[in-house]
């Protein structure tokens, strides 16, 4: 687990990472020509999630430390679980979070014809073959880790058919899974992806970009290489899952002779109480757990962005992690306390009642209204202040009131006073109840000389309460997010279905909200006082039906 980002001491500069090491040994080296060239390049099949956004902020951070540019680069080389709807959307999100491809744009599919030419290339070289055998067959001949597989028995074909059998590919002469093309290498290796790797298969598939010009595909592994090398890239940076995957990356820019990038791995984020699978956060969209990619309870950076979290919240929790060679877990606290420590610097403060009961101040003249002034954000004296109406009747928090309590009790109760924030203190006189026992009013006196910022009144008020005007409220929707599973690992023990927390969403209606939210735009995020951090909801939020999520309450309160 991290370390409390309260332990860090900010005094001291953090040392390299080893990436950063590599880097300014290349520069020193003049390797590259000095250059820093990066990449980051998903896979236009889904919304990219935190761990996205991790790795987002190494390679777009790295070269914008090192005077360096990045592309960005859609790896589209799998047409039926792709569209331009992915694309746009990831485009959306890197620029979100605050990050320039000022490198450019490209795709994979703008390679095809050089990555055909590659393959061709292979081929003369007698290092590629296509084999009729089905993936079943492949599979069985692949061996086992310390036992060598078998050949093929296509693999001794000569260059000759095997480049006219490779054009019939392309030209669409036989029926998916019937053919492929495959790296020919070493079928004893110690790593099973060289044991001759597929390059090319059939697929009859419209692609979002390149229509039906094409019926063959580069695999990942031919692609990705060949790719970063076409673009110059110096410093190809990917997760640890692709460590295995290296020695295939660097065979084939060898063995083509072609620009010589190099890939470097780092640890992937492992986030607790979180999936980082895009096949099983499709699997909560299209199952109606959530209701949508943008679902303020999902990992995506659309949700954290519907939910309330900030761009800089996530840059500064990728900075805090930081860039390790190991995998482990990462505590979700870390990314909350991320959000919680801009959003304190940086939120407006309002007040919002989300369980109202009326608190009447009985010796406040009926017809009288004034305006108090209250802080803006405490933390930062440029945000200026503003005016908010009390009169007679308002709205308080139903938990804030108890009839039978104990000394530690600070809120109001029979024979107590409390503040209310930025107006006067008030004493208990009656309440009200419903025909359950349910208090409906509390009614109190105030003390006119215990006005916040003139008090003169002597009274030592220990608790301090929020409120909102009844005559001027708000009224509005309040959605309560939570965690969206009960284990730290989902899927440590079988089905991550089986570990939803039934509680990750609580909708709070006829909601009292101060005036000035009336108008209030999405995205915009507030501290409701005492309560946490909220923002207009982006997709049901109207004018006349106000929604607001809540993004992170103010401390945490989580019990797992």
């Amino acid at each position: 687990m991290s370390k409390t980002p309260e332990a860090a001491d900010e005094s001291k500069e953090r040392p390299l990472n080893f990436i950063e090491q590599k880097i300014e040994a290349d520069i020193a080296a003049g390797k590259h020509g000095g250059r820093v060239h990066t990449r980051f390049p998903p896979e236009p099949n889904g919304h990219l999630h935190i761990g996205h956004a991790k790795a987002i902020c190494v390679s777009f951070g790295l070269a914008e430390k090192y005077g360096g540019v990045t592309n960005l680069r859609f790896d589209d080389t799998n047409p039926e679980k792709e569209s331009t709807e992915y694309v746009n959307a990831i485009r959306e999100d890197v620029a979100w979070l605050g990050f320039d491809w000022k490198g450019g744009e490209f795709y994979t599919s703008d390679y095809f014809e050089q990555l055909y030419g590659f393959a061709c290339q292979l081929i003369k070289l007698g290092k590629a073959y296509v084999d009729d055998q089905s993936s079943e067959e492949m599979a069985a001949q692949k061996g086992a880790p310390g036992k060598p597989g078998t050949n093929s028995p296509f693999r001794d074909r000569s260059p000759e058919e095997n480049l006219k059998l490779f054009e019939g590919m392309k030209a669409g002469e036989f029926p998916e899974g019937t053919r492929v093309l495959r790296a020919k290498i070493d079928m004893a290796h110690d790593n099973m992806l060289m044991r001759d790797p597929l390059i090319y298969r059939i697929k009859f598939v419209a692609h979002h970009r390149t229509g039906e010009d094409w019926v063959i595909y580069p695999m990942y592994d031919f692609a990705h290489g060949q790719s970063d090398s076409i673009e110059n890239i110096t410093h190809s940076l990917c997760s640890l899952e692709f460590e295995n995957h290296r020695p295939l990356y660097d065979w084939f820019i060898q063995t083509l002779d072609i620009y010589p990038t190099e890939q470097t791995e780092f640890a992937r984020l492992n986030l607790s109480y979180t999936l980082m699978s895009k096949r099983k956060l499709l699997r909560l969209v299209e199952e109606g757990v959530v209701d949508g990619w943008d679902d303020p309870r999902m990992p995506t950076i659309s949700g954290l962005r519907r939910r309330g979290y900030t761009p800089q919240s996530i840059r500064t929790f990728a900075d805090r992690i930081g860039v390790a060679k190991r995998n482990n877990e990462i505590d979700v606290s870390l990314l909350e306390w991320a959000l919680r420590d801009d959003l304190n610097r940086t939120a407006p403060r309002v007040m919002g009642v989300l369980n109202p009961i009326k608190l009447v101040v009985l010796n406040y003249p009926e017809d009288k209204k004034e305006f108090l002034e209250t802080q803006n954000n405490p933390e930062d004296p440029s945000a200026g202040t503003r005016q908010m109406p009390f009169g007679r009747e308002l709205w308080m928090e139903a938990d804030d009131f108890k009839v039978d309590v104990n000394k530690k009790w600070f809120r109001l109760a029979p024979g107590r006073v409390v503040r209310l924030k930025s107006a006067y203190i008030v004493e208990y006189v009656d309440h009200v109840e419903d025909e359950s026992g349910a208090v409906t009013e509390v009614h109190v006196n105030y003390f006119s000389n215990s006005k916040s910022g003139q008090d003169v009144s002597g009274i030592k008020a220990k608790g301090t309460l929020h409120w909102v005007s009844c005559e001027d409220a708000v009224n509005a929707e309040v959605r309560l997010y939570d965690r969206m599973f009960l284990e730290s690992a989902p899927e440590a023990n079988g089905d991550f279905m089986d570990c939803l927390n039934p509680s990750s969403l609580e909708v709070r209606s006829n909601c009292k909200l101060e005036p000035s939210l009336a108008h209030a735009e999405p995205g915009t995020v507030y501290q409701f006082t005492r309560l946490g951090y909220f923002t207009v909801d982006s997709r049901y939020s109207e004018a006349e039906n106000l929604v607001f999520n809540r993004a992170v309450t103010l401390k945490d309160g989580w019990k797992g």
